[in-house]
């Protein structure tokens, strides 16, 4: 894949990793095995709350083909097909879910070195069509990301995205939900050596003038440890540490507290990966 501003949703996806990647305060075990002809099978255990949630998938290569089945708690059969590049820098998706039959959807990506394309449409006689570009290098992109309900005529989505990378610095400013909201986000690059790093995200709803800003850390330990942190101006502040024992084998463990009202219980969540 040729090097170029990507699609638009990476805009600020560095911070958004970095602020929210695997924050989760429940529990949630997987393991993954691999059998001789290559199929990779997953199964996922979820506690939230008193709700237990499981799901069991498959995923299989051959050549430039991926499928992904998956079946959850609600016997429902998730079907990803991706092509990748039938053609220089194209990516065909196929997908759908098993029995909505109104949820099936054909997406296409394009990347070339100053532009990157996507766009959906979903398999149904009113279709939902998707359409997100973003024009640059890797320097400097702007974008847009827009929905269009052929049921209704109307858009049910219509973004616009800037993003600024500079050495160690990635900055991006994004106008959501229909120009109601506006995020900007910041990630620095402090340390490569020991994957160090700050961002911070700052949000504002138009609509009810709220702002939310959000900072956060991250520091390896060593190669096999990875500790993060985050806090946002309501007081709700978090930390994550996250421990490979060995290559096939990774704990994470996060907790949460409100400190706004510190007398009440702490949220811990944790987080097992198996690969035997």
């Amino acid at each position: 894949m040729v090097k170029g501003p990507g699609l638009y949703s990476d805009i600020g996806k560095k911070a958004r990793d970095l602020l929210f990647k695997d924050y989760q305060n429940d529990h949630k075990f997987t393991i993954t095995t691999y059998t001789s002809a290559g199929v990779e099978i997953t199964s996922t255990g979820v506690k939230k709350g008193e709700i237990y949630l499981a799901d069991v998938s498959t995923k299989l290569k051959n050549k430039n083909i991926t499928t992904d089945v998956k079946v959850d708690t609600n016997s429902n059969l998730h079907t990803t097909i991706t092509v990748d590049e039938p053609a220089p820098g194209l990516k065909t998706i196929f997908s759908f879910i098993f029995p909505d039959q109104k949820s099936g959807k054909v997406e296409l990506q394009y990347q070339h070195e100053y532009a990157g394309i996507s766009t959906s449409i979903g398999l149904t006689a009113s279709p939902i069509v998707n359409f997100s570009g973003i024009i640059g290098n890797n320097l400097v992109a702007v974008g847009t990301d827009l929905s269009f309900d052929t049921a209704s005529g109307n858009f049910t989505k219509y973004n616009a995205g800037l993003n600024v990378t500079h050495a160690d610095l990635i900055a991006s400013l994004t106008l959501n939900d229909k120009g109601d909201s506006l995020n900007a986000s910041y990630y620095h690059v402090v340390s490569p050596l020991t994957n160090t790093a700050v961002g911070a995200e700052l949000s504002h709803s138009f609509s009810s003038n709220e702002n939310i800003l959000t900072i956060g850390t991250q520091h390896a330990l060593d190669p096999i440890t990875l500790l993060k942190a985050r806090v946002n101006n309501y007081g709700r502040a978090s930390a994550l540490i996250q421990h490979e024992w060995n290559p096939r084998t990774r704990v994470s463990l996060v907790g949460e507290v409100d400190t706004g009202a510190i007398e009440k219980s702490a949220k811990v969540g944790l987080a097992l990966a198996l690969k035997p």
